[in-house]
């Protein structure tokens, strides 16, 4: 196993419920597994890689959202998929959920409460990346 990777995993909320999405065949890793809007960290700046991504999954700008909380990272190490994460956790809440369009790196979502991820298959330690950013985590 190599070193952890950086990414950014956001989580978009609206009246108390969450945005997940499932991943497409198209993508690297966990195809057809639930996630937040992720990718990798291409720059310093965690939270500029955060809005990056909000705008190519789901088309949404700076002027669509706002920051709720940024998460403590935490690491993952995925045994099976012989990877290791160093994931940078945001909130956002967003004003306007029918904007939200999806691009080919995702093929369904749903909102939900947090208390349901347990019942979704999703990318590793989904739940508790959630944490991050919904409890005092």
């Amino acid at each position: 196993m190599g070193e952890f990777q950086d990414v950014v995993t956001v989580f978009l909320t609206h009246r108390s419920k969450i945005l997940v999405l499932k991943r497409s065949r198209e993508v690297g890793t966990y195809k057809g597994h639930w996630a937040g809007v992720s990718g990798y960290l291409e720059s310093e700046d965690p939270l500029k890689q955060a809005y990056s991504e909000m705008a190519e999954e789901v088309g949404l700008s700076e002027q669509d959202v706002t920051l709720v909380k940024a998460g403590k990272p935490l690491e993952i190490v995925d045994d099976a998929q012989d990877r290791a994460w160093r994931v940078h956790p945001f909130l956002f809440s967003v004003h306007e959920p029918d904007k939200i369009r999806l691009d080919w790196e995702n093929i369904e979502m749903r909102w939900i409460l947090p208390e349901e991820i347990d019942q979704l298959k999703t990318v590793p330690a989904l739940k508790e990346t959630l944490e991050r950013v919904i409890g005092d985590g």
